[in-house]
């Protein structure tokens, strides 16, 4: 019998006891000539190969391990429902790159676009406890420029910084049984200055006679309950006070590397009877910027991240396991950084869970696409509006980033049409998430933005620009790059600045035909922790810089200037490199 390798609960934010996965052994075949559909494979799959889901075909944990590219692959397998799953049941799927279409028994789903976030069905109808069916998944994913991709090669081949193409599922997918009404979503927004935490509701449907009711605890012990009546409209929103003896506050923050977190349950009652509940948590923290400084919790916050692009050498952008998936976060930590900046991805969640539950920060930001057309606005307004729906919750989470190095926008320096692109993409994200911070296009060219941030990958000290002479020198020149640091039109003086990328340092051991990192290889250990403390410190003294993003956490294939090798083996010392991001 097969076991599936991913098993742990693919969103420990939103728990139900009653779950069941579909990870594991399904049967898979590939479409060159685009047949199945004329041929309704979507009835019986002509299965060709077998294949390890949620690994995409590409990797080597899949079983197939092809670079060869297809345009479109099938999957099928057999689902069992279990006979506990009486009321409602839903099919979710973590991710599928890029389109997909879903068929039970050959009757279809329905279909969802974009490759990095989440989609559900309501299968109810159509099942029932105890019964066996056909799954059966179709997923579509060209080389095309319009579609946001990241660091997926835009060619069939990897090239440069762009690595081996992930097609079809890449996250997990389950079922899982629900209340006959049930929270389709909620949001938690916590508020310091009140001591709360208000919470929205939206019902799958309007019951008559009911409530809901919530119940935060921390450490088990209860801190705040609440039963919201469901009158007219499937939303409802009430606000948690929070309270706790022991503390002046009334209650406990969360702040990376001390991460407090509180439980909370959401039950849906009709009739005097709880027909669903789901359990979740939050942090009790609070983002923002404040005279030229990021705040967090109303204390200055200086950031010292890392960049982390988020590949396994057998799972590309799929974690071999959940422990991996921790071990990132912990390796990150040992190493004196208090974030991450996810590079061009939309993670796992639960390496979001991870961040939460152990304190380290996170950057999220939207994979780009490569060609400035309509298509491409509205793909990118798609999936980013999907990831913040669904990370919406994690206090980890502090920042978004709709752009990365005008990539798609190659000519926003004087461009109107790419800038007012950047500028309706910040503007988007503030106003479905008022709760963090933005960094419109990160690391030159800026339009509209929370956030000056400098790409500089500069080797030494001494040949820093003197263009870091001021935050206006910085604002109307091109340190490091070349590039203007703000888009023709934008004053960003007075904001925050970050170096969001420096460093990438390879080691000469690593270096080799196609592999590649910044400004020439460190010849040992020694050289490199030299090399790398040099300009670590140049940069962190850098007046008027709150925060910095090392380039890079791990080895990502032919880019080889990680502080560990792809396998997460570290090339120097850990403490060493700890002692360096943490001395003043």
């Amino acid at each position: 019998m097969n076991v599936p390798l991913r098993t742990e609960h693919p969103r420990p934010d939103r728990m139900r006891k009653n779950w069941c996965t579909l990870n594991g052994q399904w049967n898979f075949a590939f479409d060159p000539d685009n047949a199945g559909r004329k041929e309704k494979w979507y009835r019986a799959l002509p299965a060709t190969h077998r294949i390890e889901v949620p690994f995409c075909y590409q990797s080597k944990l899949s079983g197939i391990d092809s670079q060869t590219h297809c345009d479109t692959v099938w999957y099928a397998r057999e689902i069992a429902v279990p006979q506990e799953m009486t009321a409602r049941r839903l099919l979710h799927f973590g991710a599928v790159d890029y389109i997909a279409d879903v068929w039970l028994d050959g009757q279809y789903l329905g279909g969802h676009e974009g490759g990095y976030t989440p989609f559900t069905f309501d299968i109810t109808d159509l099942t029932e406890p105890g019964g066996r069916y056909t799954l059966t998944v179709r997923a579509e994913d060209r080389l095309d420029f319009d579609q946001p991709r990241g660091k997926q090669s835009f060619r069939p081949e990897p090239f440069e910084c762009w690595y081996t193409p992930v097609t079809g599922i890449w996250q997990s997918v389950w079922l899982e049984g629900v209340g006959e009404y049930y929270p389709a979503d909620f949001r938690l927004t916590p508020c310091l200055e009140r001591g709360s935490v208000k919470v929205e509701v939206t019902l799958n449907e309007l019951p008559k006679n009911a409530l809901v009711r919530l119940t935060a605890s921390f450490n088990g012990d209860v801190v705040a309950k609440s039963e919201v009546a469901v009158l007219s409209d499937r939303y409802v929103q009430t606000e948690l006070f929070l309270r706790h003896n022991e503390r002046l506050e009334g209650f406990h923050m969360w702040w990376p590397g001390d991460p407090k977190l509180y439980d909370l349950s959401i039950e849906t009652v009709v009739g005097g009877e709880a027909c669903d509940r789901v359990e979740t948590y939050f942090g009790m923290r609070k983002v923002e910027i404040v005279s030229g400084k990021v705040m967090l919790n109303n204390s200055v916050l200086y950031q010292k991240l890392i960049l982390d692009q988020g590949y396994w050498p057998d799972g590309l952008l799929t974690a071999p396991s959940d422990d991996a998936l921790r071990r990132d976060v912990e390796l990150t930590r040992a190493m004196g950084y208090n974030g991450a900046r996810k590079h061009q991805k939309f993670e796992d969640p639960r390496y979001l869970y991870w961040a939460d539950k152990l304190g380290l920060l996170v950057w999220g930001e939207l994979p780009s696409a490569f060609w400035l057309r309509d298509s491409q606005k509205r793909n990118m307004m798609r999936d980013l509006s999907e990831a913040i729906a669904r990370d919406y919750n994690h206090p980890s989470l502090i920042a978004w980033v709709p752009l990365n190095e005008s990539w798609g926008v190659p000519f926003i320096g004087q461009q109107r049409e790419a800038q007012k692109l950047a500028d309706a993409l910040y503007h988007m994200v503030h106003s479905l998430d008022g709760t963090r911070v933005v960094s419109g296009n990160d690391g030159w060219e800026q339009a509209a933005t929370d956030l000056l941030t400098v790409h500089d990958y500069t080797a030494w000290p001494e040949q820093l620009s003197g263009e870091y002479a001021s935050a206006e020198t910085i604002c109307g020149g091109n340190p490091g790059s070349g590039r203007m640091v703000s888009a023709q039109g934008y004053d960003h003086v007075g904001k925050p600045m970050l170096l969001t990328e420096f460093g990438g340092i390879a080691m000469a051991k690593d270096s080799g035909d196609g592999n590649w990192g910044y400004n020439g290889a460190a010849k040992d250990e020694e050289a490199f922790l030299k090399r790398f403390e040099a300009i670590t410190q140049a940069f962190k003294h850098m007046p008027g810089f709150v925060g910095y993003c090392y380039t890079q956490l791990t080895d990502v294939f032919q880019e080889v200037n990680g502080l560990l090798d792809m396998n997460r083996v570290p090339k120097a010392s850990i403490d060493e490199i700890r002692r360096i991001n943490n001395q003043r």
